[in-house]
């Protein structure tokens, strides 16, 4: 069996308080599980929960089982708190007393 190409990838996550970018060292054919379990960030971040969390890469919503090439950003996305349509009335309401 041939051995599999190592890729680099970057992960990134920024939670309330912490912001992390790290570097990930991969093979080719592993996936954004692969990456967010091989870095260590959930022994560091708890609050990750994969399978909750919604994940990206540049920016574009993907599974956990996307397939990731060399030179591509893993970005974990935390819940919004507040739903943005909400906060927009209470900000429009505060302006108009």
């Amino acid at each position: 069996m041939a051995k599999k190409a190592p890729i680099e990838v970057e992960l990134a996550w920024a939670g309330e308080q912490d912001q992390l970018v790290i570097e990930v060292q991969l093979h080719a054919g592993d996936t954004v599980g692969d990456a967010i379990t091989s870095s260590g960030i959930l022994e560091r971040f708890p609050e990750i929960k994969p399978g909750q969390n919604r994940v990206g890469v540049h920016g574009r919503l993907v599974e956990l089982g996307h397939v990731l090439q060399a030179g591509d950003r893993v970005e974990i996305y935390r819940g919004l708190k507040v739903d943005p349509r909400v906060s927009r009335k209470r900000r429009a309401r505060r302006r108009g007393e």
